[in-house]
């Protein structure tokens, strides 16, 4: 299951941003602009925890609020960074001010104008709130507005990712009237291409929108009516779909066969990696997860190729790394570190004084839990026992942040090198809760942070580093699998499960 960035986490739970410059007109801008005639529904497996700009966040949810939000800047399904609301930007020389010129003749369904003083309140407010996607703007220094069209953004630092998070909650926009009222939570006030229809909305059952008349981009706006219903438990989902009640939806490889079944379109994208994270690298809790040795022993007790098989059918590529084929930092060779060598394991952990085994505490939830049975019998086999706690699924993500575990099963989006840097490996990252770094892994983060047009390559640096020493143990690149029917066409998105509310048209 997908757990939060997806993204977190998710988150868990994204994407680079352009290195320097960024400029130019975007595929969304094309089109016709016919009006839409058609109705679509989607199938969501979460619920947003508001409508409010700062509960927005990246993932599953993110879609939802994109129908009546735009954004900063847009983000094309080739993960290609486009206008939205900003018409163009560009950064100083060391990439610390970022200058914003804004669309004019936009306003928000209060009526109010959108302007560089709405960009600004909007910001500020975000960063303020601390909300779910906050981190989005750890880097924002100030805000100043330069004349009523233009903003001039300075950060602590540079950030090679500040352009993709303005394409996602943090770059969101609403009236500046709403910005901090309890009403926005329930009623939102954008400047999006959907508005919500509250009379026919119930939270946690189903969301309605409806065409916004007067939309300043009228190509995005290609169906009079989005409904999306929240469909957590994935038969309902599955069931919704192969009867029609819903267009599309994701579901995995079994659900997917009766979906095959009765004609639904497979529209396969791998966008995470699931695995084990090593969360307490300085054995705070866990005294032998501080021995690179037993980390790398646990890396190579597991048969991928064998769990990926039983537990998704195939679907998917298994691995030795964080990084993905199309994140920029991936290592080709580093897919070879750890192959299945329970032998190899044993005499890892003899050498680090651990021949006798130990047992390691971990949560679990019922996404998780046929999965962590399979790792803790193969861990079991070269002395580790894998003690399984199973807590509530609301508090999984509250509880890994908080240090109460050393390690937990996750699945992690497998985004642009400084997004992934600053979800799981960096001091402040929601994934490295115990904050473990060296000087070495900290002056290799430090070149990514700096290092412009030439950052993901110097990523590749901290890959191999935190894949050499183990900082998790990643099992595979699980194929992420968005069924649709025939009424619709869906066009992907590259690193994300779920396509942006833009993504999906009537079919031809």
């Amino acid at each position: 299951m997908k757990l939060g960035p997806k993204a977190a986490a998710a988150a868990l739970i994204v994407s680079a941003a352009l290195a320097l410059t960024a400029c130019g007109g975007g595929a969304a801008n094309s089109g016709s602009g016919a009006p839409a005639t058609k109705s679509l529904t989607l199938g969501s497996l979460a619920d947003p925890k508001s409508f409010d700009t700062v509960d927005a966040h990246i993932g599953h949810t993110m879609p939802i609020h994109q129908a009546v939000y735009d954004s900063l800047l847009l983000r094309e399904p080739d993960g290609k960074i486009s206008p939205m609301l900003a018409t163009k930007w560009s950064y100083n020389a060391d990439n610390t001010v970022l200058t914003v010129s804004l669309r004019s003749g936009v306003t928000f369904t209060d009526g109010a104008a959108f302007d560089a003083a709405a960009a600004k309140a909007n910001l500020d407010n975000f960063k303020a709130a601390k909300g779910t996607d906050v981190y989005q703007l750890a880097s924002l220094k100030e805000v100043a507005v330069v004349d009523s069209s233009t903003i001039a953004i300075t950060l602590n630092a540079p950030d090679p990712a500040f352009e993709y998070y303005l394409t996602q909650a943090a770059g969101l926009m609403a009236s500046p009237k709403a910005l901090g009222t309890t009403e926005i939570k329930n009623n939102p006030d954008g400047s999006g291409p959907y508005v919500l229809d509250t009379t026919n909305s119930v939270k946690g059952s189903q969301y309605v929108f409806t065409k916004r008349a007067g939309y300043w981009n009228a190509d995005l706006q290609k169906f009079d009516k989005i409904t999306v219903k929240v469909l957590t438990d994935i038969t309902a989902r599955t069931n919704a779909l192969v009867s029609g009640q819903v267009d599309a939806a994701l579901l995995d490889p079994k659900t997917g066969k009766q979906a095959e079944g009765a004609g639904m379109v497979l529209n396969k994208s791998q966008v995470d990696w699931q695995g084990l994270l090593l969360l307490d690298r300085d054995g705070k809790i866990n005294p032998e997860l501080a021995n690179v040795k037993v980390r790398q022993a646990i890396n190579y007790a597991f048969d991928r190729k064998t769990i990926l098989d039983q537990q998704f059918l195939g679907q998917g590529t298994v691995t030795d790394q964080v990084f993905g084929p199309e994140s920029g930092a991936y290592v080709p060779d580093l897919d070879n570190e750890y192959k299945y060598d329970p032998a190899k394991a044993k005499s890892l952990l003899a050498e680090a004084g651990y021949g006798g085994g130990f047992t390691l505490k971990i949560p679990t939830i019922a996404g998780f839990d046929a999965v962590n049975a399979v790792f803790a019998q193969q861990l079991s086999e070269i002395g580790i026992k894998l003690q399984l706690e199973t807590i509530p699924q609301a508090n999984y993500v509250a509880d890994l942040a908080a240090s109460k575990y050393a390690a937990a099963t996750y699945q992690l989006y497998q985004g642009e090198p400084w997004v992934a840097i600053n979800q799981m490996i960096s001091t402040s990252a929601l994934y490295n809760p115990f904050k473990n770094t060296d000087p070495e892994l900290a002056s290799l983060v430090k070149d990514v942070q700096t290092g412009g047009a030439n950052s993901s390559e110097l990523a590749k640096k901290v890959n191999t580093y935190i894949t050499k020493n183990a900082w998790f143990a990643p099992m595979y690149r699980l194929n992420q699998m968005f069924y649709s029917n025939k009424k619709i066409t869906v066009t992907p998105q590259l690193q994300q499960a779920v396509p942006s509310i833009y993504n999906y048209s009537p079919a031809k």
